[in-house]
């Protein structure tokens, strides 16, 4: 018999009638501490019905605290993130992120218990029209509903997860940029190509730019420019065109390559030691990763799953740069960092663009919306042209489906290997087609010569 009820009363809960003319029910639920309804009922059965309903839910097992439902949205969200396991300190950023810029100022401020899915809906209608891209409001939902779910199932402090906003996390990205082989190795080429030239600001705030010539002679450009970003421009359309001279830095030759056809993601490539690389086997183990923090600290850390730990085979067109690149640019010591900054350090990727100068990079390479990582896309679409298994491309890319890459690992070195000896017949044809291009007096591909 619940508290506080007298012989023929009701067994679980209480009503009483208010001097208004409403009726009030409570309960005393399984913390012991009694809990009111949240609104009076203008009729005593409509209360009684509200009781049998809580008294369904402590039954069996569905039951809520109401009182921790009144916890605001911003606090359970900042704090999920603090105690959420196993997330990547770039993840932890991009979480806090979105939740202080496209979260807590709509949502923030909202007990959990009073958050339904019209709110919801609303708030990511507020979102797009605010002008907030669907990828990134699609993002922003999927956090929301992951805290959600937290308090629905670990927490029990929801009954039912509010996020109910059909289509509303799923993100249609637009396809991105891959390469060919030929463009690989063209990249690979450009990025170590710089045009000699400088550009200064002038006292009436325009830029002048100055090049230097295949002659060696310094020459001053015609036309004055509004922005740096115009006369950089210019510089490398004239470098381009061959009226500027340039000067070739191979450093980040073997980055490129790597990176391309063996399928790695930027924090992957960027922590490969000496030891990782073996030239003979023609193989690269991937055991660690960097990432780099919004305040520019470089962590280093495990992969970005357990089947991001594996050892990928590499073509053997690709050799030859590699081997290059570890006499010339990296120490003797086992655990030297195969790719480093100017100053020895990890690779940064704010280094890597102020090198290469990528965008203008990409841009003479006719694919200027091309992105680092789509080196990595571009890997994983040519081995999955040579039509080896799902398991064994996925082991190759690193890739955890719910453990099956890393059940299937050890079955896959044999099938990776095929994917190598697939990659390098398809630079061995794009060199005998640059030879026969050639022959006919044609410049050809840019892939390496023997």
């Amino acid at each position: 018999m619940a508290k506080g009820n007298k012989p023929g009363h009701r067994r679980f809960g209480n009503i009483r009638k208010r001097a208004s003319g409403r009726y009030q029910a409570s309960y005393i639920g399984p913390t012991g501490r009694r809990h009111f309804a949240p609104q009076t009922f203008e009729r005593k059965s409509e209360a009684e019905r509200w009781l049998s309903l809580v008294e369904a839910q402590v039954f069996s097992g569905d039951w809520t605290d109401p009182d921790r439902a009144k916890v605001r949205l911003g606090d359970y969200a900042a704090k999920w993130i603090e105690q959420r396991p196993n997330l990547r300190p770039r993840t932890v950023e991009l979480y806090r992120w979105l939740l202080k810029k496209h979260i807590a100022p709509h949502l923030g401020g909202v007990q959990l218990g009073k958050l339904s899915t019209a709110m919801i809906r609303d708030w990511r209608t507020t979102l797009l029209e605010a002008g907030v891209s669907a990828s990134m409001t699609a993002k922003a939902y999927r956090l929301l509903r992951a805290v959600l779910m937290t308090a629905v199932v670990e927490d029990r402090v929801l009954t039912r997860n509010p996020c109910q906003v059909r289509g509303a996390g799923t993100e249609h990205a637009a396809e991105r940029p891959t390469l060919t082989v030929a463009q690989v190795f063209e990249l690979a080429e450009r990025v170590g190509a710089r045009p000699v030239g400088n550009v200064r600001k002038l006292d009436s705030d325009e830029y002048r730019l100055r090049y230097r010539v295949k002659d060696g002679v310094m020459r001053r450009f015609p036309q004055t420019f509004a922005t740096r970003t115009q006369a950089e421009r210019v510089l490398w359309k004239l470098a381009e065109d061959g009226h500027a001279d340039v000067v070739r830095d191979d450093r980040l030759r073997a980055f490129i390559l790597l990176a391309a056809f063996a399928s790695l993601r930027w924090g992957e490539v960027t922590a490969l030691r000496r030891s990782d690389i073996d030239t003979v086997k023609r193989t690269v183990r991937v055991r660690a990763a960097y990432v780099e923090r919004a305040n520019g600290e470089m962590i280093l850390g495990p992969t970005k799953s357990r089947a991001g730990l594996r050892t990928v085979s590499i073509p053997a067109a690709i050799v030859p740069d590699l081997v290059a690149h570890l006499e010339k640019y990296v120490r003797p010591e086992a655990e030297s960092l195969v790719f480093t900054g100017l100053k020895g350090g990890p690779l940064r990727r704010s280094g890597f663009n102020k090198i290469t100068r990528w965008s203008h990079v990409v841009e003479a390479l006719g694919v200027p919306t091309l992105h680092f990582h789509d080196l990595r896309h571009t890997g994983n679409s040519l081995a999955a042209d040579m039509g080896v298994s799902l398991k064994t491309l996925m082991t190759r890319m690193g890739h955890d489906n719910e453990r099956a890459a890393l059940r299937y690992q050890h079955r896959s070195d044999r099938a990776d290997r095929v994917i190598a000896d697939g990659l390098d017949a398809l630079v061995q044809a794009e060199r005998q087609a640059a030879d026969d291009e050639e022959g006919e007096g044609s410049a050809g591909a840019l892939v390496p010569v023997a």
